[in-house]
């Protein structure tokens, strides 16, 4: 077991930061759009409205959320790659493509 430091191996991490920052998205979007559903469902079906704005709208900001991890991930392990270490310009630099990458799509 090592320090909370240390990063696991690139194709490893990437999928086990897509699937960490769905469940992150997911959980957190759950709670915001059900809070949402229930103010703005009509009178006498808050529970029901806010169910379905929590079924609609989750899915999508879990992947949205999954796609922005997985595309920095991926950026920072090429970057790793590239320069051969272990610094944080990559991180900044990975911020930066998955930003401009995400823009243009």
């Amino acid at each position: 077991m090592g320090s909370l430091t240390e990063r696991e191996p690139c194709p490893d991490c990437i999928l086990g930061d897509v699937g960490m920052a769905f469940a992150i998205g997911a959980v957190r979007g759950s709670a915001f759009h059900f809070i949402k559903g229930l103010c703005n469902s009509p009178n006498g079906t808050p529970f029901a409205g806010g169910m379905e704005a929590m079924h609609m709208n989750v899915p999508r900001v879990g992947g949205s959320l999954a796609v922005w991890a997985g595309l920095f991930c991926a950026c920072d392990c090429a970057l790793v790659y590239m320069r051969q270490k272990e610094d944080p310009w990559n991180c900044i630099l990975s911020g930066a493509a998955t930003g401009g990458i995400l823009s243009v799509c």
